[in-house]
């Protein structure tokens, strides 16, 4: 119903105007959405195609760590009937989501940027390609340092006699673990300068919040990590010197609040 079909065309003194396009712009957000969302599975579906024929050999790098250790003459095994076919295939699904997400945050960004401020725009690029790059780098972190340690005490602290025959299913659970919480724990110099660059906090308050985080840094590496201190406090202190860069970086970004004041005193 548009202002026209209201008698001569003119609404009544006093009388609020219909909402006549309310509705388009949530609509053009929804399909804007199921676009972007398009393209992230296209993106995970196309690495999955190139990563697959290459699965098993994919699942034995990933295992090198363990079976170095191993003694002599031992192995690993499978105890289900299913899991020399879904292991490696569950593998190369998650390692195709781990190429697909500079795609994947791009189209995050492409969706969320019409909302930003220019100099939020103008940080995007470094955010992304810095998250993207932490990520990887928390991974690469946990296969080359922390899986030798882990590994190497676990499989120096069992009772003699006992033959140790990892499961290629609970190892491929384990690992996946560790890399998702090391890639997300890097990811805290940027969730840091985030939250400064939106104003919901500052680097001072962040800064006045450190033996609390300390705290949490090993509570979460006490949780995400098995049942041994080396595994924790590789993992915790990572997160707290994350933080502590975080708030470096965070102090010389400007807030959101900060520019919302600036655009309205120009304007």
């Amino acid at each position: 119903m548009t202002a026209s079909s209201n008698g001569g065309g003119q609404l009544p003194p006093g009388t609020p105007p219909e909402p006549v396009d309310q509705e388009m712009p949530l609509v053009e957000h929804l399909l804007e959405l199921r676009s972007r969302l398009l393209k992230m599975v296209l993106a995970i579906g196309a690495c999955f195609i190139l990563v697959y024929p290459f699965a098993n050999r994919l699942y034995l790098w990933v295992s090198e760590p363990l079976r170095n250790l191993l003694p002599e003459g031992q192995m690993m095994i499978a105890t289900d009937i299913t899991a020399t076919f879904f292991a490696p295939l569950k593998l190369a699904l998650v390692v195709s989501v781990f190429l697909a997400i500079p795609v994947v945050l791009y189209q995050i960004w492409s969706f969320i940027a019409p909302g930003l401020y220019k100099h939020e725009k103008r940080l995007a690029v470094p955010l992304l390609v810095t998250s993207v790059l932490l990520f990887y780098l928390g991974a690469a972190f946990a296969y080359f340092v922390v899986f030798p340690l882990v590994f190497g005490f676990f499989t120096a602290i069992g009772p003699e006699g006992i033959v140790e025959l990892p499961d290629m299913n609970s190892y491929l659970t384990f690992v996946l673990k560790m890399f998702f919480a090391f890639g997300v724990a890097f990811e805290i110099p940027i969730a840091t300068i985030l939250l400064i660059l939106s104003g919901a906090t500052t680097p001072d308050s962040l800064a006045r919040k450190r033996p609390y985080v300390v705290v949490g840094c090993f509570v979460i590496g006490m949780l995400l990590t098995p049942p041994d201190v080396i595994s924790q406090t590789l993992l915790a202190l990572p997160m707290w010197l994350l933080f502590e860069l975080g708030i470096l970086f965070g102090r010389l970004v400007k807030p959101r609040t900060q520019e919302g004041a600036g655009q309205e005193s120009n304007g």
